[in-house]
């Protein structure tokens, strides 16, 4: 079956599995998916992720961060959609929760995070925000 939103669906089997505790999620692997799973690790939300290959596409195997019993990610929330891209300049980054979450660019110069991409000087869209 074809996924219409392939982002959403990632960051949704995160929530999820943040939600329930568990130690490990899969996930159907792409290349803008490793990439956002590397930030998401560079970051510190993450433990570790890994991709296992399978006779299909492979999936990115990503590995819940937990701080004590306390999760380390509150919530991911997907900002640009399929039917509704969202855009912004190099000066209209917005900050998530005052600075405390990071939101998730896909830029001309690939996927970073906002302060990289405001100390880069470039925009883009705005596909997720993490806290």
């Amino acid at each position: 079956m074809n996924m219409t939103d392939p982002i959403a669906d990632m960051l949704t089997r995160i929530r999820n599995g943040v939600r329930v505790k568990l130690p490990k999620v899969d996930i159907p692997a792409s290349r803008l998916k490793r990439d956002i799973a590397t930030i998401l690790k560079n970051e510190g939300y993450i433990t570790n992720f890994k991709i296992v290959e399978d006779a299909n596409q492979g999936n990115i195997r990503v590995f819940l961060k937990y701080a004590g019993s306390e999760r380390v990610i509150t919530d991911l929330q997907r900002v640009s959609r399929p039917g509704c891209r969202i855009y912004c300049g190099k000066g209209e980054i917005p900050r998530v929760y005052g600075g405390l979450g990071i939101n998730i660019l896909s830029t001309s110069r690939g996927v970073m995070t906002g302060r990289e991409a405001a100390k880069t000087g470039v925009g883009g869209e705005i596909l997720c925000n993490v806290w």
